[in-house]
């Protein structure tokens, strides 16, 4: 047994080592002609033996990305020349390892030896600004955004920047409905995941309770939060309340719903949106339960939980990629509820510039990234969501340890939602977080709180 595990975890950082070198040269972070470290240091770096360095340099040759060089060393090789089609591939740093995308890239390139896809990493923040400029500079043909990004785009009408797509009828339609504006589909979806909690299973066992299920409400998880809790040593419950994808989770499980009136304007059930925004300030302020002074951004909360200073997290599958190599172990289970068992659903989707001179290949890019082969790939390699049926449901040999209870992403699609079924734009849900965050600082009530909220909707001032 402990031999089996042992050439697992071999086999585990072989392919490490190949994709982070691989990642580092496709990316353009080694540029051509530069030397890879030496053989020695790669033994040292990766934890491997000398023979299997050279196995895994040697994949690198294979593909083409370096050149072994007699007495001298490995050297980075030209990753295009004229007889090739340059595809400009815009993506986030995190979706590398969120999608095994670098691998998936290497697999494009012997398939298709005639085209050339050169990433290009694209900012996180002010992300339709900064794409704009780029696509009105013509310098990306394809590039990643999520179902929230989108909107901005649908918000500010650059949406005819997008080429539109043939729907893919394999799909599941809440992925690809999202992307869908005046019956054309503008982006085709790549990966998604549902907001879940995730749990450290040894700390529970230390008190000796029952895990998370989906029976759960918020105050069956802020009860065992506190018997969680060690002061001094780790927190009970953690996630980045100013999120997006976090804290309109709230609004949607109190039922609560923005929609004009017959004469235009917003109502909004009071009682409702006491009860989510309360709930919100009941966890942020429990004693030695929550790390306020923490919440700087998402990845805080898989930082956190992967050093053991937190047993609970509102994270995603997406997430789930940074803690995948923990030391202990953890599972996940549906989000707790308020009064309807609701979730946020994030979708990782591919856009092609209406401008991009390189069409035709830049489908193919896609066409492939979004194939059973390519998706099989982050099936493999991620603990994220494939949007191929058949790749998400694979079974076979797991090279990365993953939660039993990782396929509870299809017992609770019933309970998705997506931030457009709010019905507010992004400048109407920032007014509306501006005044739920003088809320939970304690600087108004609700009373104040939801007045603020519908005069701002319904007299324009919500900017």
């Amino acid at each position: 047994m402990d031999e089996k595990v042992s050439r697992k975890t071999f086999r585990i950082r072989l392919e490490e080592m190949a994709s982070i070198l691989r990642e580092e040269i496709i990316s353009g972070k080694r540029a051509v002609d530069e030397f890879l470290p030496s053989e020695l240091d790669l033994t040292r770096q990766f934890h491997l033996s000398n023979k299997s360095v050279r196995k895994a340099l040697d994949m690198l040759v294979e593909e083409g990305l370096i050149e072994k060089i007699p007495k001298v060393g490995n050297r980075v090789t030209a990753v295009a020349d004229e007889n090739k089609t340059l595809v400009r591939f815009g993506y986030h740093p995190s979706t590398n390892y969120e999608t095994a995308l670098a691998e998936m890239i290497s697999e494009f390139h012997g398939l298709y030896p005639h085209i050339q896809v050169q990433p290009v990493e694209i900012p996180s923040q002010n992300f339709h600004n900064s794409i704009k400029e780029y696509l009105d500079a013509d310098l990306l043909d394809v590039f990643s955004m999520n179902d929230r990004s989108f909107m901005e785009f649908v918000d500010n009408e650059t949406y005819n920047l997008l080429e539109p797509y043939e729907l893919n009828p394999s799909l599941y339609p809440f992925l690809s409905e999202p992307f869908m504006h005046q019956g054309e589909l503008l982006v085709q979806p790549f990966s998604y995941s549902p907001v879940i909690l995730c749990y450290n299973r040894e700390h529970f066992a230390e008190i000796n309770v029952s895990e998370p299920y989906s029976g759960w409400t918020w105050t069956d998880l802020l009860a065992h939060a506190k018997e969680l809790a060690i002061e001094n040593e780790r927190f009970g419950f953690y996630f980045h309340l100013l999120s997006q994808n976090r804290w309109p989770i709230f609004l949607f499980q109190s039922g609560i719903a923005f929609e004009r009136n017959q004469h235009g304007h917003y109502e909004i059930d009071e009682a409702k949106l006491m009860e989510s925004l309360e709930t919100c300030r009941d966890i942020i302020y429990m004693p030695n339960v929550f790390p306020t002074m923490l919440s700087a951004s998402e990845a805080d909360a898989e930082e956190l939980f992967l050093n053991g200073k937190v047993s609970m997290i509102m994270t995603s599958y997406f997430g789930l990629n940074k803690i995948k190599g923990a030391s202990f172990s953890y599972d996940i289970a549906p989000l707790p509820y308020l009064k309807e068992s609701k979730t946020m659903l994030v979708i990782i989707g591919l856009a092609i510039s209406r401008k991009s001179k390189v069409k035709e290949a830049a489908r193919k890019v896609v066409e492939f990234l979004q194939s059973p082969q390519a998706q099989l790939i982050m099936r493999k390699h991620t603990l994220s969501i494939p949007v191929d049926k058949n790749a998400a449901e694979w079974k076979g040999e797991e090279s990365i340890t993953r939660p039993s209870r990782y396929n509870i992403y299809r017992e609770i699609v019933p309970t998705f939602k997506r931030l457009s079924e709010l019905k507010l734009d992004s400048v109407q849900l920032s007014h509306v977080l501006r005044q739920a965050k003088l809320y939970w600082s304690k600087l108004q009530d609700v009373k104040v709180t939801s007045t603020n909220i519908v005069t701002g909707l319904n007299t324009d001032q919500a900017e």
